[in-house]
């Protein structure tokens, strides 16, 4: 501004000194540079409008990026976390595969262990059968409960009121006794029986006590005439509770007057069959 005063005041100073036509021309380069200074001056205006526009989208980029800094490391923390996070699952998931794991070899163990000890089941009734035949009915050969049971009907074994075994059951014994002594880890449970009549005579006072002296009995010809361990021998008398049939009939007594053999193997045993299978999986 102070210029262009300047320059007023020159150009009234000339044009008192200078002919007409020069002072139209300066007149006209007056105009000019009066037309160029209002164009820089609205430039000016532009610019520093634009200015300030900048600097406002300066401060407000400058707290963007503050804040998406902020937003990153929180990310990148929960990055971190995540991945603790996703260490200890995989850990936790891993243990839990193990036990799962170990729980299906126990069980396909176990498994294995109950075919085998069912394969050897049935070979043992297989060997009894073919030993002892299996057209007798007063002799029956059958699988219960994971164990091989043989009865015997009383009337093939015993006399009528008596514990002593009859010569005719030695033969049968006999064969029975040859298969124990091919499986000599097996236990024998000799089970004795009887009907619900009423049963006392001299040193026997009911049928339970009959029941024990035929277990009994047949054990000890077990051990003394075919030389069975009696380690492995436990006779029981169940007398007459444990009927198979009814003892309203003549027939249902019959059935229920009777010597089980139970041939069934250790436990110990079967358990090494699992713990044997075990150290099998494991190599």
């Amino acid at each position: 501004m102070k210029q262009l005063t300047y320059c007023i005041l020159v150009l009234l100073f000339v044009s008192a000194c200078v002919p007409t036509k020069k002072y139209k021309l300066l007149e006209a380069q007056y105009k000019t540079l009066d037309d160029n200074n209002r164009l820089a001056n609205n430039d000016l205006s532009s610019t520093k409008t634009a200015l300030s526009y900048c600097n406002s989208e300066k401060d407000r980029l400058a707290s963007e990026i503050e804040y998406l800094k902020g937003v990153n490391r929180n990310l990148m923390n929960n990055v971190a976390d995540m991945t603790n996070l996703t260490k200890k699952e995989a850990e936790n998931l891993e243990k839990s595969l193990e036990k799962i794991r170990e729980k299906d070899l126990q069980i396909r163990t176990l498994n294995e262990a109950i075919n085998r000890k069912d394969s050897m089941t049935i070979a043992l009734v297989t060997s009894l059968k073919r030993a002892v035949g299996a057209d007798d009915k007063d002799i029956e050969i059958n699988v219960e409960k994971g164990v091989v049971m043989v009865s015997i009907s009383d009337k093939f074994l015993f006399k009528t009121g008596s514990y002593d075994i009859s010569p005719r059951a030695n033969e049968v014994l006999g064969k029975v006794a040859l298969i124990l002594k091919d499986r000599p880890t097996f236990e024998v449970l000799i089970e004795g029986h009887t009907d619900n009549v009423p049963f006392k005579r001299g040193e026997l006072i009911d049928n339970w006590d009959l029941s024990v002296k035929r277990a009994t009995s047949l054990a000890r010809t077990l051990v003394t005439q075919f030389k069975i361990a009696p380690e492995r021998l436990l006779p029981a008398g169940r007398g007459a509770f444990m009927p198979i049939a009814s003892n309203d009939t003549a027939e249902g007594k019959a059935a229920n007057r009777r010597t089980r053999i139970i041939i069934m193997p250790k436990i110990d045993e079967f358990y090494g069959l699992i713990e044997e299978g075990m150290k099998g999986d494991k190599k």
